[in-house]
């Protein structure tokens, strides 16, 4: 059977790429990217393209309706700084936005749904080094605990109603082709740009705070991975996590003087992501991954650097 595939949320920084990927997979017309606004530049327009409001219910039925979709992914959501900023709006939407989604994926018989959690489902009384798929998990931003609340939703209407979810705890995501979302790790994308623009940087997190963080090229190798795994090899229907690289701003920064010798960092203070920073994990146990669907790495912190200036060079 050919896919027929909606994306929701297709302008983020996870959509702008996933759906060239997906177009080059299945056929540009089988992927049909939605957001609230149409796109700002030219990545969607070769394809497919809806106004899509995951909080409108009648608009959302409306486009299941028209395309019945064989697959869904549910990317649009509020991140975490922002977040913290509109605290009732951001679990609005990341929360009301997939139920509506997941009733109708039921309705609809979707075989496949993706929607995306994150490391911020973890809190401070969680393990920092190597987080295991298992643990104690108090989140304390409305993104991680609305985040741990779609877990519990996925995982629940795949033991109620045997729908097909998938889902990993992303850690932080560099990428060249869109802007991040406004969450706490953009530090880690912002100081490509001004490397290059300025040759300094001011990094709002300390330098010794270290973060869980994952190429773009990686995250969304790993998010095909899993929805092409077949159901019966998957053992976590609530979220899967997913290690990536960590390092700190410091460390990002010599690798990055590496190709730009004059290149200078300093340091903000009373930054309100780093309080955020503080209680995520530092590292993340995916063994799981490993084990259930294969999962390996391609991309560590010099091979990312080199990728991430070289592409940029060209766009800047």
């Amino acid at each position: 059977m050919s896919e027929k595939i909606l994306v929701i949320g297709a302008n983020g920084q996870i959509g702008t790429e996933l759906v060239i990927t997906l177009r080059n997979i299945h056929g540009t017309d089988a992927v049909i990217a939605s957001d609230i606004n149409t796109p700002a530049d030219a990545s969607h327009q070769n394809g497919p393209f809806e106004i899509a409001n995951v909080l409108d219910k009648d608009n959302l039925h409306n486009l299941f309706n028209k395309h019945r979709p064989t697959q869904v992914y549910l990317l649009a959501a509020i991140l975490s700084a922002i977040g913290e900023q509109k605290p009732k709006m951001a679990w609005d939407l990341n929360m009301t936005g997939l139920l509506h989604v997941l009733d109708f994926a039921v309705e609809f018989k979707v075989a496949k749904v993706f929607w995306p959690s994150s490391i911020a489902v973890f809190g401070p009384h969680s393990p920092q080094q190597q987080t295991p798929q298992y643990c104690v998990m108090d989140p304390n931003t409305v993104y991680g605990f609305s985040k741990l609340a779609g877990e519990r939703w996925c995982e629940y209407y795949h033991a109620k109603y045997g729908l097909d979810v998938r889902s990993l705890r992303y850690p932080g995501l560099i990428g060249w082709k869109a802007n991040p979302g406004g969450g706490t790790t953009d530090y880690a994308v912002h100081i490509f740009h001004e490397a290059l623009k300025t040759g300094k940087y001011e990094s709002f997190l300390s330098a010794d705070t270290a973060l869980p963080m994952m190429y773009m090229d990686d995250a969304i190798r790993a998010t095909i991975s899993l929805m092409d795994a077949p159901a019966d090899a998957l053992t976590i229907r609530s979220s899967y996590n997913l290690a990536g690289i960590s390092f700190t701003p410091t460390q990002l920064a010599n690798e990055i003087k590496k190709h730009i010798p004059d290149f200078e960092i300093t340091y903000g203070a009373n930054d309100p992501r780093q309080a955020i920073a503080d209680s995520w994990p530092k590292s993340i146990d995916d063994s799981y991954a490993q084990k259930d669907w294969g999962w390996n790495i391609e991309y560590n912190l010099s091979k990312m650097t080199a990728d991430m200036l070289e592409n940029l060079k060209n766009i800047d």
